[in-house]
Formats: structure tokens, sequence, C-alpha cells
């Protein structure tokens, strides 16, 4: 009890640092500072570890699956009260290239980089992320036009529907169809 109202203040007054790191790796280097932390007793200085992640939600050839996808590839963000130890224990992580800064000076983000940075990662609705364009040519999977072939005129991403122009009777005739309807040709 008496080491986490000591803890309380001192995090207070630690900064949000960028760490780099090996790009796909981000993971395993949190996991290795977490481990250092607990095995170095850096509980004190150290104190938060994040890959900064937001979820995306990937339509592929009419499929839907929820990603979670990498905000920063290649970096960390570490929450720490600097000093020699826990640079230290940071810098010298298996995976970590270095501090984000000018020279070997670390510079911390600001406050309001932090919040940004941590909001995105709250974002409630994910990003829909889907792999045809505006004039690509796809085929329309169900409904009264399955099988037919058309060309894509509209995307509408917050509503995550697509319009496309259909030949029908010798006319085209626009058609709007969610993500999932359609797929490329």
């Amino acid at each position: 009890m008496a080491n986490e109202q000591q803890t309380a203040p001192q995090k207070e007054t630690a900064n949000w640092y960028v760490v780099h790191c090996y790009s796909g790796y981000e993971n395993k280097v949190r996991h290795s500072i977490e481990q250092r932390i607990e095995t170095m007793n850096m509980q004190h200085k150290i104190f938060d570890v994040v890959v900064p992640t937001e979820e995306e939600i990937e339509i592929k050839d009419g499929k839907r699956r929820t990603v979670e996808r990498r905000v920063f590839p290649g970096y960390i963000l570490v929450q720490l009260i600097m000093d020699e130890d826990s640079w230290y224990v940071v810098r010298n992580t298996p995976g970590v290239t270095g501090f984000v800064g000018q020279g070997d000076e670390p510079i911390p983000l600001r406050a309001e980089e932090v919040a940004k940075i941590m909001s995105r990662m709250e974002a409630e609705a994910p990003k829909m992320k889907f792999d045809f364009q505006l004039g690509e040519k796809v085929r329309i999977r169900t409904g009264p036009f399955a099988d037919f072939i058309g060309t894509v005129r509209d995307i509408d991403v917050e509503k995550a529907k697509v319009r496309v122009l259909v030949s029908f009777f010798g006319r085209e005739t626009p058609v709007e169809l969610e993500f999932l309807h359609v797929e490329k040709v």
C-alpha cells in the first residue's frame, strides 16, 4: 500500500516518450520492456508501454473481418520518469533502436499529442477498408442483380455502401449496395 501511494505522485511527473523499434516487432518489444520493468524493479520509474493501434474493418473478396492495425508502425509509447536508469532499461531492450528526439536527447510528447493518440485508439467505430476503387469493375454477389458486372461510381465509407453502374436493358442503372455485396472482378 505504501508503494502505491509513493508511485501515484511520481506517475504524475512522468512523461510519454516515443521509442523506435523494428517494424513488425512492436508487441514483442512492448512485452520485453514490461518484463524488464519487472525483473529490474523499475515500476517506480516506468509506468506504461503502449503500441498505438486502431481497429479496422477489412472487406476483401466479399468477406468482412476486423483487424487491429498499428497506427505508427515501428514505434511504441512509453510513460516514464526520464533518468539514466529508466533510459538504460528501455534503450537496451532487444528490438529497441532508440528514443525519438534530437541527438541523444529524448523529447517527451506534449499532453495534447498523447490525448489525441489515446482517443484515436479508443474510437468506437472501426474504420472501413475495402479493396475496390472508383471506376473499377466489380461483380454483384447477391440480390436481384447477382452476378451482374458493373462499374464503381461512388463509394460512401460512412455508410459502408457503394454505388455501381450496371447495364440493364441496354441502359446504365445505378445500384446502391453494401460493401459486402460486391467483389472485384
